[in-house]
């Protein structure tokens, strides 16, 4: 497949010639766990700032609180689209566009739906909405970009900010991750590796990698995170 080299700077150029004044550009950004969505999504906002009123909200915030995936059988498909309240978002989403809206908040380091990081948003020019969860959302947005990577490359970053967040966890009692501190360290890795092969990669193959076909724009992420447009 042909590709071009890809300047955070162009896509910026691309969208904010797409505002209209009075209306929210609604973009979503989507990809695989551990993709780079939020880091790629950060630039974006970055570069649309010094000129439109730029927000970010992550789909992460509209997940099921895990009390609610528990009594739904559901804890081991959180990121499945089922895992997210998907009516909630769309609803969120159209009053973005014409103002502004309560947004939930979603921490990474409880791995729960927190209450006190809901925020409002908005009024905005252009709101990018980065996560998972986008198919079911997909009506609401104006464009729709998919961030892909190889199957080994996204397992292998997927590890690393799960060890990352097993290190921090030694310091930190409260963190979801505390709980696997008593494991060694190459066996928190294999648990990593087993989440991903379990959980994360099914939901790539069957629900996220579609979301692809349908995007307006996709972006390809190498090994040494280098991005191409597609």
């Amino acid at each position: 497949m042909a590709t071009e080299p890809f300047e955070i700077a162009d896509l910026a150029a691309l969208l904010a010639g797409r505002v209209q004044p009075g209306s929210a550009l609604l973009v979503g950004v989507t990809g695989s766990v551990a993709a780079g969505k939020s880091t790629l999504v950060a630039a974006l906002a970055a570069a649309l700032a010094p000129t439109h009123r730029t927000e970010i909200v992550a789909t992460d915030g509209f997940l099921r609180a895990n009390a609610d995936l528990d009594a739904a059988g559901l804890t081991l498909r959180k990121g499945w689209p089922d895992s997210y309240d998907a009516a909630a978002m769309v609803a969120v989403l159209r009053q973005l566009r014409s103002g502004s809206a309560l947004v939930p908040g979603y921490s990474h380091v409880i791995y729960d739906v927190d209450p006190a990081l809901a925020r409002s948003v908005g009024p905005a020019d252009v709101v990018l909405v980065e996560g998972l969860g986008l198919a079911a959302a997909a009506e609401a947005l104006d464009v729709l970009v998919y961030l892909d990577a190889a199957e080994a490359d996204l397992e292998d970053w997927f590890t690393q900010r799960f060890m990352r967040l097993w290190h921090a966890a030694a310091d930190d009692p409260s963190s979801f991750y505390a709980r696997f501190r008593g494991l060694s360290e190459a066996d928190a890795a294999v648990l990593a590796r087993s989440v991903w092969i379990n959980i994360n990669l099914p939901n790539l193959r069957d629900h996220i990698l579609p979301v692809r076909a349908i995007a307006d724009i996709v972006i390809a992420k190498a090994a040494d995170h280098s991005l191409r447009l597609l």
